[in-house]
């Protein structure tokens, strides 16, 4: 008895475990359903229900997907200011853009994409060398891990700072911005030791880079050399 085609549709798909490779294969190199579907001669619903079931056990392929299907990213004037932005950031921060401004959501969701595109194998080399400046950005961080980050930063820093003959830095009274920022930061780790809430292991660190850090800059600067061991007027801290 001869079947229809709709019969011979549904014969086709019934031989097919979900999902099946080859069709997931193909959709996440960006190749629409609907052609997915007229190659294999199936309904096109037949081939949407197997992607179903692939991207429940792969949360990436929609995604995959979406970025393969789209033209190699180009570099833009918009592209551009966004990237200039991140390292910007980066570079005075120490971090990545959060949600904690408007223009901040609209650069972490642009560097997002950034990622998407990586991940999917079609990412924008020049984007990509230039973000290779911030380790490790195509890994979304975890607040904890960005905080951890600049601090390390900051402490280089500051580190550095004195060792080319500068007196601690300052976090107000002074048109340096370099050195406000990093007086700023120092101020925040004298506020959270007096508090109480500076983990010993940062606390060592501190003595171990910054002798002196407790006490601050004296009033008019250092006469003579500036200390070389940790002094305070209470005496050493622990948490």
């Amino acid at each position: 008895m001869p079947t229809n085609r709709a019969d011979g549709r549904r014969a086709s798909s019934l031989k097919r475990t979900a999902p099946d490779p080859e069709w997931v294969q193909t959709y996440r190199q960006g190749t629409p359903t609907s052609t997915i579907a007229a190659a294999a001669r199936v309904a096109e619903t037949t081939v949407r229900y197997h992607l179903a079931i692939a991207a429940r056990e792969d949360p990436r392929l929609r995604a995959a997907h979406r970025a393969a299907a789209r033209p190699a990213t180009r570099v833009t004037a918009a592209g551009r200011r966004n990237l200039d932005d991140v390292l910007a950031l980066y570079r005075t921060e120490g971090r990545l853009p959060t949600k904690r401004t408007p223009r901040e959501r609209a650069l972490a969701i642009w560097l997002a994409r950034r990622r998407e595109g990586d991940a999917a194998g079609i990412p924008s080399p020049d984007y990509a060398a230039a973000l290779d400046e911030i380790p490790n950005w195509r890994n979304p961080p975890t607040k904890q891990a960005d905080d951890a980050a600049r601090w390390d930063r900051r402490l280089d820093e500051v580190a550095a700072w004195l060792a080319t003959g500068n007196d601690l830095p300052r976090h107000q009274k002074t048109d340096d911005q370099e050195e406000r920022t990093l007086g700023v930061w120092l101020h925040t780790q004298r506020i959270d030791d007096r508090a109480g809430r500076l983990a010993e292991t940062k606390e060592t660190r501190l003595n171990e880079a910054i002798p002196g850090w407790r006490v601050g800059r004296p009033r008019g600067g250092y006469k003579g050399r500036r200390p070389t061991t940790l002094s305070s007027p209470d005496g050493p801290r622990r948490n």
